[in-house]
């Protein structure tokens, strides 16, 4: 990887084998959006961007989330057709591209945690959020933040943030970090919704309570809605933690164009979305941010909400859009600050 001088460049991470990953014909996780971003991208590109392609994961990184049976069993499904479930499938470079996506995660957080870069966005499929550690599900084979958090831990970083602001509820990465307090969860997601997990009182267990914060919300929500829920709940939890690296599971699924989403955020909504994390890694981390492309499912919306997030880790800034707030978020809102209150005193 070329070095980024003088950690000025936010670094984007892509390859053409992710457009390979074919999960079959009408499937919304298609080529067609990672393609789409990099053609608004070619066609608008950001100043202070360097886009560079990635490596594989090895074995043992991948093993830091996930069982031997589960790589065994992704193993054996490359070079073939096949379905996981009815929602995941697999296409003969599907493995490769899975096993690629994660090792982009985890080289975004190796460029930020050594200075190579300021920020960074892995632009990566297939997604990863719902990969629990021994189970394919979601259109997702392997937890691609999930893996960069624990490459993050074994460089060095104390405490990991991963805030999910997808549409569904990262279920794997709350799985593999369920128990600890070494890596904090936050999500903000529709619920009740696929795959039903993320309620408010899925805190975590023994060490880990605590450190599991979900925010299920109703749908139709709107970019202060979730403006609310950022500075009334995710952020202030976030700056009590004090990270050593900030990850986000960036999917794009609740923009209001989205065919599978409820929600109604725009373009300016992630824009903000991605200025509060890089403004709160710029806090206590010293910057170090990476981004991890999760879903999304508008071709335009997605690859607008991308090239706009790109904008704000290049160093532009957007603010939430003042707006009514539904009662539906702000009682989404009380029921997750009530279970958390035993463990946070900025959420009381």
């Amino acid at each position: 990887m070329r070095k980024v001088q003088g950690m000025t460049a936010t670094l984007l991470l892509t390859d053409p084998l992710f457009l390979q990953h074919d999960a079959g014909e009408g499937h919304p996780e298609s080529p067609a959006r990672l393609r789409r971003i990099l053609q608004v991208l070619a066609r608008n590109p950001v100043a202070g961007t360097v886009m560079t392609h990635p490596r594989s994961a090895t074995d043992a990184e991948l093993l830091a989330v996930h069982t031997r049976e589960h790589l065994d069993a992704m193993e054996q499904l490359g070079g073939r057709f096949e379905r996981i479930d009815e929602d995941t499938a697999v296409s003969p470079d599907s493995i490769d591209a899975a096993r690629l996506a994660a090792g982009a995660a985890v080289q975004a957080v190796e460029a930020v945690m050594a200075g190579q870069a300021k920020n960074a966005f892995a632009l990566v499929r297939p997604p990863g959020h719902h990969a629990e550690p021994g189970r394919a599900m979601g259109f997702c084979l392997y937890n691609n933040v999930a893996i960069a958090a624990e490459a993050g831990r074994r460089l060095g970083a104390e405490r990991v943030l991963v805030l999910d602001w997808d549409v569904h509820h990262g279920n794997g990465t709350q799985a593999a970090f369920w128990g600890r307090r070494d890596v904090l969860y936050q999500s903000v997601h529709q619920f009740p919704y696929y795959p039903g997990s993320g309620a408010a009182p899925e805190v975590g267990r023994g060490e880990g309570q605590g450190y599991t914060v979900n925010c299920g919300l109703p749908g139709g929500n709107t970019d202060a809605d979730y403006g609310m829920i950022f500075e009334e709940l995710l952020l202030p939890v976030a700056q009590a933690y004090r990270p050593d690296l900030v990850l986000v599971s960036a999917g794009f699924d609740p923009h209001r164009a989205d065919p599978i989403g409820g929600m109604d955020v725009t373009e300016r909504g992630f824009a903000a979305m991605c200025t509060a994390v890089r403004k709160l890694a710029e806090e206590v981390s010293g910057g170090k941010l990476a981004l991890v492309l999760e879903g999304g499912y508008s071709l335009e919306g997605l690859s607008n909400s991308v090239h706009a997030c790109i904008e704000v880790l290049a160093g532009r800034d957007d603010s939430f859009a003042p707006g009514t707030v539904n009662a539906d978020a702000r009682a989404a809102l009380a029921t997750s600050r009530e279970a958390l209150k035993p463990y946070w005193a900025s959420v009381r």
